[in-house]
């Protein structure tokens, strides 16, 4: 069987997708690992639009029900897959039709005409001792998920991109304190960026900071640090840890039929999500896109829905 559609990846990018595209009829396999996106760790999410508060695990669960109560005979839903390769025929089956793609899976093959790659990336973890243990005891990932919960607290923010600089900015708004540590004397982050953050008043920037240890007790209350020039340690008192080191995005199996940054996110057209590579689309964390977050992975994923279901009935 020939698919109209593949698309890979249960979080929100897929699952919105996924619920268009057994909207508009189209014939779709839905492949993904689980429905655990970045967020399902996450104990409070209020940033997702319609729902005041949710936990990530109910999040999670949300997408899946709702992508399963529309799926009908349009959207074959196979969990518990992983995407191994992606390959494509030019000529042979696909005819005039255009490119056939053929997908293989850690349970099976399947032949499809397009593409939705909407497989996430996984956070850069910390990596020194006490990090693991304190994971959502006060060490977390995502600051548009967690931060309110450190409202009126003193919190550390560990990283120099711009993800780390608009965390301080968003964490600046409700947080007593908020001290970015950056591991070098640069900053990866734009300089306009750097420089409206610099002048939030309770927020404080401390360069050559390398995290040497997490500390606490239930909790975390604290971050060691040695400085990258002079070799001195410091102590620094906080009751939250925000970790924005840079992500990985879960692109490899795609590497040789997208075009990807240095880093592993797919190139994407933000006008429709399409990649350079005619029949493949991409949307979520895993592209190149200048913003991630959840309400944006889902509006990127109707957005190249839409494009897929023209290009489809353009033939």
């Amino acid at each position: 069987m020939i698919y109209d559609l593949a698309i890979i990846g249960g979080g929100p990018a897929g699952v919105a997708a996924g619920v268009y595209a057994a909207r508009k009829r189209l014939k779709t396999v839905f492949i993904t690992k689980d429905w655990e996106s970045q967020s399902t760790v996450s104990t409070g999410i209020e940033n997702w639009i319609g729902t005041p508060k949710i936990s990530g695990a109910e999040l999670g669960k949300n997408l899946e029900a709702h992508l399963r109560a529309y799926a009908g005979e349009y959207v074959k839903i196979q969990t518990g897959e992983i995407c191994k390769e992606i390959t494509k025929d030019e000529a042979g089956k696909a005819g005039k039709a255009g490119t056939l793609f053929k997908i293989e899976s850690s349970k099976g093959v399947y032949e499809v005409r397009t593409i939705l790659i909407a497989s996430g990336s996984s956070r850069r973890k910390l990596d020194v001792p006490g990090a693991d243990k304190f994971e959502h005891k006060g060490v977390t990932y995502c600051a548009s998920c967690d931060g309110p919960l450190f409202a009126d607290m003193d919190v550390a923010v560990i990283g120099g991109g711009n993800a780390a600089f608009e965390s301080v900015a968003q964490l600046s708004a409700y947080c007593k304190s908020v001290t970015l540590l950056n591991r070098s004397e640069k900053f990866r982050a734009d300089e306009v960026t750097v420089d409206a953050v610099s002048k939030i008043k309770n927020v404080k920037i401390i360069k050559n900071a390398v995290p040497t240890e997490v500390k606490g007790d239930k909790f975390v209350s604290g971050i060691s640090y040695t400085n990258a020039k002079t070799g001195n340690e410091t102590e620094l008192s906080v009751s939250g840890i925000f970790v924005e080191i840079g992500s990985i995005p879960a692109t490899e199996y795609a590497k040789d039929v997208v075009e990807r940054t240095a880093d592993g996110h797919i190139v994407t057209n933000p006008r429709d999500q399409k990649t350079k590579t005619p029949g493949i689309w991409s949307a979520g964390d895993c592209t190149d896109g200048l913003y991630h977050q959840n309400n944006i992975a889902a509006g990127d994923g109707v957005k190249a829905l839409e494009d897929i279901y023209l290009s489809l009935h353009a033939r």
